[in-house]
């Protein structure tokens, strides 16, 4: 049995990882470029659909985006669970995302979950890997679950390089197979390879 000591430090880990997730969430809506950073360690990268890359070129991509495609959103974090070991945590954070577009529908709602790898640095809990996983959307139509580029709520602006590079990464599973019972979650290094082979950086 864990000593109250153990018990106290592991309280206070999962509360310092709950505030570094929130800390991306406001960061993302509020447009605070060095909150959204605060987040993630130096190293981390994000494969988050068409996007995969480190910190500094997700914040300049989520930024771009979410001011051409919408005029304000949330993004609201629920169910959180997080497997703690030593410096190392595994979350899966359910998020449900909420946007009023600049054209096509007024209303975006969609949802998916966070699921990160996150590492003790320093006495500080940040983001170590990011993968994406989208769930849901409010679609006019049934869509088809192996087209991942259908979930994103810029599905419309996709060009059709964009649409074969997400639908090439990883989806949600009703499995073990699913990225959250990744130990330890990485990042495939040929998605990275690939994402900047076909993009232009300043373009996405």
């Amino acid at each position: 049995m864990p000593t109250q000591d153990e018990m106290v430090q592991e309280l206070w880990d999962r509360e310092q990882i709950r505030q570094c997730l929130h800390r991306y969430t406001r960061g993302v809506d509020r447009f605070d470029r060095e909150l959204i950073l605060s987040a993630f360690h130096p190293d981390c990268i994000d494969e988050h659909g068409k996007f995969v890359g480190n910190r500094e070129e997700f914040v300049d991509w989520a930024l771009n985006m979410h001011e051409k495609a919408q005029l304000t959103h949330q993004h609201c974090l629920l169910n959180h669970t997080c497997e703690i070991d030593g410096d190392t945590a595994h979350a899966e954070t359910y998020f449900m995302f909420v946007a009023m577009n600049r054209r096509g529908k007024p209303l975006t709602i969609g949802g998916g979950r966070y699921v990160d790898r996150l590492e003790k640095r320093d006495g500080e809990w940040r983001i170590a890997a990011r993968v994406t996983v989208r769930d849901w959307s409010n679609l006019d139509q049934v869509p088809d679950i192996s087209d991942l580029s259908t979930m994103t709520s810029t599905a419309a602006l996709l060009s059709d390089v964009e649409r074969a590079f997400m639908n090439e990464g990883r989806g949600p599973a009703r499995d073990r197979t699913d990225p959250s019972y990744d130990r330890p979650l990485t990042i495939d290094p040929a998605r990275r390879e690939k994402y900047l082979a076909l993009f232009d950086r300043n373009d996405t």
